[in-house]
């Protein structure tokens, strides 16, 4: 490890230590890991990074001494609720769109048997270019 990436590493925990205290200087106090690059003058990056193992141990430590959730949680929850309400809406439109069709079919059926069987046209009144289905019976 080089000595920045270990002057970097003692930021980042003495940034983790000010934070949960409540005596941000730097960022805006909030217990997210973009506020603890700000508080320990790191990039935001480098912290995911490099020191991705420093922003768990931060996250873990949000989540027990502070009793809170962290914030990249809070979102994930929030999207995986939004995610399984849409999943729930589509299932019940496409059970309503099964029973439509078989309805439609039934429909279709019965005005196919109400109907019978349709009456053969006059071969002189047909064109030239078409042909029938059904030959016409003589």
């Amino acid at each position: 490890m080089t000595e920045q990436q270990h002057d970097e590493r003692s930021r980042i925990r003495e940034a983790m230590d000010r934070l949960l205290a409540g005596k941000a200087t730097i960022s805006n106090g909030s217990l997210t890991a973009a506020a603890l690059a700000a508080e320990a003058g790191v990039h935001r990056m480098a912290l995911y990074k490099r020191h991705a193992d420093l922003k768990n141990e931060f996250e873990e430590r949000v989540r027990t001494e502070a009793k809170q959730v962290p914030e990249t949680e809070k979102r994930l929850r929030k999207t995986v609720t939004t995610l399984k309400k849409t999943v729930s809406n589509q299932r019940a439109e496409i059970e309503d769109l099964r029973q439509q069709v078989t309805l439609l079919a039934l429909a279709s059926a019965v005005l196919t048997q109400q109907r019978g069987t349709p009456p053969v046209p006059d071969p002189a009144d047909v064109p030239n270019n078409v042909i029938p289905f059904r030959p016409p019976t003589s």
